[in-house]
């Protein structure tokens, strides 16, 4: 019996445990930063595996690394798992830790034979923080010869970008007034805020068709017949690179300045999360990943599409080579839905993270035990 035969073995014969850590989590759902019990779930399973646990990692409370094997090659399983406000697993994050975790126990029975390393990170945070951009700012990606993990969808691809992004608050302040009796004596920080979105949608005229700015506003004022002194808005700025976005950021910073002298407040802004790179994936190992799904009898397969979302695995991949496939739980689905997140908890979904753990331990599997294969990746990640 082969390596990856021995792996699908073991990560069949734990197919309960996992189905039951993505139900748990996805019963459980945990906001960014806060995912106390899905990360301890995930840590604790690993440890029992034999993987040796640090926990909290970089600072962060619910982060963690779990480490198995010896020198190199040193190849990352990367899991989420944390929620959508509202929705809870409108994205699948329950899934992401279970198959990670589960292509780890399986990569367990054989790592000591294969040689090299295997390397758990658990990333907090994905949907609203970028958990992953505190990780590589704090190096725990160094020494890690590849990175990689699933993420769910409606369709199986292999390969697509994502769009840097940086996420402002900008804080309009104005001063109070009756807004009938005098409202001569008051400065509106809500048409700050309003004057802000109307620069922004004339801007939109002059940008590329590859943007992408939304934002809400948060506060607006505590009663009609009160002129608000303080109004504050939130916006996604997205670009497919980032010195494109950092062009198109500094637009908005003069339209925010703009708005602020049309209606007398003042305006001050600061990043409300921390920013995304955009996704680069690695060709060589997503094809691996691709001809390892072929192997598993999966073939509707797309190859690539250029992605309008953003993930801080963007951020990974400026450091490390990195794959972000996509893997279908059912037709037609949108993410960031409850109907995403009430599928994300059904049978086909549990048996799509066990496909997932599958492919991701026969990638790292070639990734080990072929230094031919290893070095073109890196020689490609090199290139960029």
């Amino acid at each position: 019996m082969d390596y990856k035969e021995r792996v699908s073995q073991e990560i069949h014969s734990n197919a309960a445990c996992i189905k039951g850590l993505a139900r748990q989590i996805g019963e459980h759902p945990e906001l960014g930063f806060a995912e106390y019990k899905s990360s301890a779930l995930l840590a604790q399973t690993l440890e029992g595996a034999g993987y040796e646990i640090e926990k909290p990692l970089a600072g962060l409370e619910t982060a963690f690394r779990a480490t198995l094997g010896e020198g190199k090659p040193n190849i990352a399983l990367l899991c989420e798992y944390d929620a959508l406000p509202g929705i809870g697993h409108g994205c699948g994050h329950n899934l992401i830790g279970a198959a990670s975790v589960g292509a780890a126990l399986g990569l367990a029975r054989v790592i000591w034979e294969i040689g090299g390393q295997v390397t758990v990170i658990g990333a907090p945070g994905e949907e609203t923080g970028g958990g992953k951009t505190i990780l590589v700012q704090e190096g725990v990606f160094q020494g890690v010869d590849g990175a990689m993990m699933f993420h769910p969808s409606s369709e199986n691809l292999l390969m697509s970008t994502t769009n840097a992004l940086d996420a402002y608050e900008f804080v309009f302040t104005g001063r109070t007034a009756h807004a009938a009796g005098s409202p001569e004596q008051g400065i509106n920080a809500l048409d700050g805020v309003i004057q802000l979105f109307n620069g922004i949608n004339a801007l939109r005229e002059h940008l590329k068709d590859t943007v992408r700015i939304h934002g809400i506003i948060t506060e607006g004022g505590q009663a009609a017949n009160i002129v608000p002194d303080r109004a504050v808005a939130q916006f996604y700025i997205r670009a497919p690179h980032r010195s494109e976005l950092d062009m198109v950021t500094s637009k908005i910073f003069d339209a925010a300045r703009g708005a602020a002298l049309m209606t007398g407040s003042q305006v001050s802004w600061r990043k409300f999360e921390h920013s995304n790179d955009n996704m680069i994936p690695n060709q060589v190992m997503a094809s691996v990943f691709g001809a390892n799904l072929r192997a598993l009898g999966v073939t509707d397969i797309e190859e690539f599409q250029e992605g309008k979302g953003s993930s801080d695995m963007g951020n990974v991949s400026h450091v490390v080579p990195a794959i972000h496939p996509y893997l279908s739980i059912g037709n037609d689905l949108v993410g960031h839905t409850t109907e995403f997140a009430e599928a994300a908890l059904t049978e086909d979904a549990f048996q799509t993270a066990l496909l997932a753990a599958e492919a991701l331990a026969h990638t790292a599997i070639d990734l080990l035990t072929d230094p031919a294969l290893l070095g073109a990746v890196k020689s490609e990640y090199e290139r960029l």
